[in-house]
């Protein structure tokens, strides 16, 4: 099981429980972790102050290895809070990469509803598979290496998420795969992919919309309050659609 360290300056670390942790602050014992629960404040060898909690899906999120371009946690929020999916929801999604954005759907429908994740790449399947097992999300995630464009097996979901070079070729597919009500949502890195998407929804497809999800950071003290010089800006094109036709 993994945990979270954080020292005084906000720099994260996720470590493995039952083994000596070293750290860019020095060694911290798993005796003294042991002593604490590994929960609370630590200190290494040094006398260097670390918090240790248990980690977010964001936490592993941002700290696992990424060799594919993620889903950020900034849209994926946006996604999840947008369809209202939550615990019982059945959802599709189609390029599951490292598996972050499958880390965020599978919590939010935890426990009760399921992910099916569609995959051509073996060495994506392998990987995510992995992280999703070290962060305690492989049981509510079912991952088939098969294209999606082919077709999709499911019925009756809630949603239907692309993040695929060509997700106009899976519209209809998820139009008949959908329940009245559910939504389909793509999500693409240009707008030329977003405007392909969005003219040639099938037209069971009504209250379309595009959104591009800017986050900026504001320092906030005594002696000043400010936005940050820094911000996650462009990520990506989301675009929202929902089956309100048969």
């Amino acid at each position: 099981m993994k945990k979270l360290l954080i020292d005084n300056k906000g720099k994260r670390q996720l470590v493995r429980e039952g083994e000596d942790l070293h750290t860019h602050g020095g060694v911290i014992k798993e005796a003294d972790l042991e002593k604490v629960g590994y929960s609370g404040q630590v200190k290494t060898h040094t006398g260097k102050t670390f918090y240790i909690c248990d980690p977010t899906i964001v936490d592993f999120i941002e700290k696992m290895p990424k060799r594919a371009q993620i889903v950020y946690p900034k849209d994926a929020s946006l996604v999840i809070g947008l369809t209202g999916i939550s615990s019982g929801a059945h959802v599709v999604e189609a390029g599951i990469g490292v598996g972050g954005m499958t880390m965020m759907l599978a919590r939010a429908v935890s426990p009760k509803g399921s992910i099916t994740s569609y995959e051509i790449r073996e060495d994506h399947i392998k990987e995510a598979k992995k992280n999703l097992e070290q962060a305690g999300l492989s049981k509510a995630v079912k991952v088939k290496n098969k294209s999606i464009y082919d077709g999709i097996d499911e019925t009756e979901l809630d949603l239907v998420f692309l993040d695929l070079p060509e997700p106009w070729l899976a519209s209809k597919h998820a139009a008949n795969a959908l329940k009245y009500g559910g939504f389909l949502v793509a999500y693409c890195p240009s707008i030329e992919q977003t405007k392909k998407f969005v003219t040639t929804l099938p037209k069971q497809f009504q209250e379309v919309r595009t959104i591009e999800n800017l986050v900026r950071d504001w320092e906030v003290s005594a002696q000043r309050c400010r936005p940050m010089t820094r911000m996650i800006a462009h990520t990506g094109f989301i675009t929202f659609a929902r089956k309100l036709k048969e």
